[in-house]
């Protein structure tokens, strides 16, 4: 199928790119209040904002992923790469809502087209140990996601907004030596290219177990997503800089790479069912201790909160390695629904949570959040009975 039966080379490069694509996803949270405040918008507006940067990074990804498993070519993952890092950067330094908009749907778009070929391309690589590899490649998405608030923030702190464009450059030269990096699939014809889209989705929807994994994916993405939006507007009116709230995503990031890089290891020793559980009903108690102690003992929330991050993506990689497993033939597909349209149902939620917030507050909005994984935790067990299925 492919010209070099390598496993770690294409690891290596994929995964690389995983990590400097969501380093530019991750750049805009912690420092939309201040582009909000500078372009003098409010926040449900800016909500709405960073929520077209969630839909079109997410929810057109299904699609892409057809594309993807049907295509021989690796076209989607330089120019997804290539698009993200050239207009997210430019987003802080836009002059006007318009302009900033349009930066914000090209450079989505380029995420959107990037991750379900390289989804497809991990688990197509992996000889040896996929749910590992998964998580590998998984990991280091959230770590550069977790990279990208830290990186913004202190862009935005000690040089200025208008400075950001310069951080296009990682992800352009990293694309570029992908092309000779990345191996060719053969030119031979595959069971891939005879898919048809409408039976695909089909066959997916329709399908009790997958429809359960979008569901625990969809609701894992509420909890980040909300945390990651809402939050920095608590901190800047707490009077934290853009640094200090910048730090705060990166480990609440940080720590869900490295649970995503540890899921696999704990599946072993405590059961996958356990990790499930873990992942869902974890985060509410630490919810209501981050919602006591954020303004009296502001350094144990920032701890807690961080936690909250390693719990909240602990079972990413097992979610989306199962998922594929499924049905094996829409790897890419299947990608593009976990990863990406769970997301982009959420961004669309998120529109609606942004202005629930403005209108009552934000931390009893996070409460609420954070209760629905608990109540839905009830469907993992359905994962686990094969005949029901």
């Amino acid at each position: 199928m492919i010209y070099n039966n390598d496993e770690r080379k294409p690891q290596i490069w994929l995964s690389g790119a995983h990590f400097i694509n969501d380093i530019y996803t991750g750049l805009l949270n912690p420092i939309m209040p201040f582009i909000a405040e500078q372009a003098r918008i409010s926040m449900p507006v800016a909500t709405i904002i960073l929520s077209c940067s969630h839909i079109f990074s997410s929810l057109l990804q299904p699609y892409f992923g057809f594309f993807a498993d049907k295509m021989r070519k690796r076209a989607l993952i330089f120019w997804g790469l290539l698009l993200t890092s050239t207009f997210i950067s430019l987003v802080p330094a836009a002059n006007s809502i318009p302009v900033m908009i349009g930066c914000i749907i090209l450079g989505s778009t380029g995420s959107s087209l990037f991750h379900p070929q390289s989804l497809g391309f991990v688990s197509k690589f992996s000889t040896s140990d996929s749910v590992k590899n998964m998580g590998i490649f998984i990991a280091m998405g959230t770590l550069g996601f977790s990279m990208g608030p830290l990186l913004s923030s202190a862009t935005a702190q000690y040089f200025g907004l208008e400075k950001m464009p310069f951080l296009s450059t990682l992800g352009i030269i990293w694309a570029i030596l992908m092309f000779s990096c990345v191996p060719k699939f053969s030119k031979r014809n595959t069971p891939q290219s005879q898919i048809k889209l409408k039976q695909a989705f089909i066959d997916i929807l329709s399908n009790k177990k997958l429809n359960i994994l979008n569901i625990i994916a969809m609701l894992k993405s509420l909890v980040t997503t909300s945390c990651s939006i809402l939050l920095p507007f608590l901190w800047k009116v707490q009077g934290y800089t853009k640094f200090q709230i910048g730090t705060a995503l990166f480990f609440f990031l940080f720590l869900g790479g490295i649970a995503s890089l540890l899921s696999a290891k704990f599946e072993k020793k405590i059961g996958t069912q356990n990790v499930f559980y873990i992942s869902m009903i974890a985060t509410f108690p630490m919810m209501i201790l981050f919602a006591l102690t954020y303004k009296t003992i502001p350094q144990v929330s920032f701890v807690i909160f961080a936690l909250m991050g390693f719990v909240t993506m602990f079972a990413t990689p097992i979610t989306m390695s199962m998922a594929q497993k499924v049905l094996p033939q829409y790897k890419s597909i299947i990608g593009g629904f976990i990863n990406g349209f769970s997301w982009g149902i959420v961004a669309i939620a998120m529109s609606i949570i942004g202005y629930i917030a403005q209108a009552t507050s934000i931390l009893p909005v996070l409460v609420v959040i954070s209760i629905i994984p608990v109540v839905c935790s009830n469907l993992v067990k359905y994962l686990f009975e094969p005949k029901q299925l």
